[in-house]
């Protein structure tokens, strides 16, 4: 079926219009199921579960009307910021608010969403201002604070007063009077000849420079910040009062040789102080170790139980006859300390080892010993040892 040009056209227009009427009778009704709008300003940084508002009495409803309608927030933002305690109709925490991650530079900072009802279909609008908290220190940009590299400004000795030195230059991300800086001056080499601006930072010379101001001069800014409580930074500028740049040249570099000389002087004391503190705790722990293992090696055998087994040389026997040779032979060798020979003499039995074994024992075995010395001199050069035979 064909159609003609007029009648597409036709067409076209009639689908124009038809969705711009559907799309205003959406709005027409998106007006009409909005029931309220409130308002809240917390401050930021605010911990998970804190109380925004009360949304119930803020709205006007019941407890009941917000279970029964399920009510629910929609937000088009990736993090929920807030939740809806429906069972006591409160706003609350949900995540942590950084203002400046949430707004960055933005001013008032907010964010919106829409609790939503149902049965019949309600729509509230809610906005949250948040509040710019003193979190964050300034932030100085000039003078860079090079670790390696020493900069430094130079001062003609001829500089009249207030000659410019150089700028401090440092910004606060926080919004409102807690970005509104102010220097001062901490520390100088010669505090009557520097000063710095309260508010911009600028650092002039308050008296004629003379050739007895020091070469080297330096200067310590602090930037504080007009939060409660305020926060502060401090930056270290170094200043050369001289003509000539061989001369800050040669100054500054014995400053950096001192700098760094007492740097390494403190890395090596703090790496002694460190080994000599692990040597001493080694140290000790070995001892105790070794004093407990001793401990305990005398207490299990202490307290060991075991019995002890008698042990009777070969071709001997004990006292109760029951060997093979029941009598006992007591023999007495004695040989000269002197002689190198060691010849053997026999004589009389001057002395008695016996061996007994007491048969009520456990295994145990008891030595009676009874000697009988031949030398009643003491300077004798006879050695007398006994050996028992059986």
């Amino acid at each position: 079926m064909a159609f003609e040009k007029s009648d597409l056209w036709c067409i076209k227009w009639r689908l124009y219009f038809g969705s711009i009427w559907k799309f205003l009778l959406f709005l027409s009704y998106l007006n009409h199921i909005v029931s309220g709008q409130i308002r809240y300003s917390i401050p930021e940084e605010m911990k998970k579960g804190s109380l925004i508002g009360n949304v119930a009495q803020d709205l006007g409803l019941d407890l009941t009307r917000l279970r029964s309608g399920r009510a629910r927030i929609v937000t088009g933002e990736n993090i929920q910021y807030t939740e809806l305690k429906t069972d006591k109709g409160i706003l609350v925490v949900n995540e942590r608010i950084d203002r400046e991650q949430l707004c960055g530079d933005v001013t008032p900072c907010s964010f919106s969403f829409e609790v939503i009802l149902e049965n019949p279909m309600e729509l509230h609008r809610v906005t949250v201002e948040i509040q710019d908290q003193n979190d964050n220190a300034p932030q100085v940009l000039y003078p860079v604070q090079t670790g390696g590299s020493l900069v430094a400004e130079m001062v003609p000795r001829s500089a009249d007063v207030g000659y410019l030195v150089t700028k401090v230059v440092a910004v606060d991300v926080d919004s409102g009077q807690n970005a509104w800086l102010s220097y001062k001056l901490q520390k100088a080499t010669d505090r009557a000849l520097f000063e710095v601006g309260l508010q911009n930072g600028e650092i002039r010379t308050i008296r004629q420079v003379t050739d007895k101001d020091a070469v080297k001069q330096r200067l310590t800014v602090v930037v504080e910040d007009n939060g409660q409580p305020s926060r502060s930074a401090t930056v270290n500028v170094n200043v050369a009062v001289a003509d000539s740049f061989p001369e800050v040249l040669s100054e500054f570099t014995d400053f950096t040789h001192d700098k760094e000389y007492n740097d390494n002087l403190t890395f090596y004391l703090v790496l002694a102080l460190a080994v000599v503190s692990f040597l001493f705790i080694t140290c000790l722990v070995v001892i105790i170790s070794v004093k407990i293992y001793r401990w305990r090696q005398s207490r299990i055998l202490y307290h060991s139980s075991l019995p002890v087994i008698p042990y009777y040389p070969p071709r001997y026997s004990d006292t109760l006859g029951t060997g093979t040779l029941p009598h006992v032979y007591n023999y007495e060798v004695c040989r000269t300390t002197d002689s190198r020979k060691s010849d053997c003499k026999f004589g009389r039995a001057g002395s008695q080892n016996v061996l007994i074994m007491d048969p009520s024992s456990t295994g145990t075995m008891q030595r009676i010993q009874s000697e009988k010395s031949i030398l009643d001199e003491p300077d004798s050069p006879i050695e007398v040892c006994s050996l028992n035979y059986t």
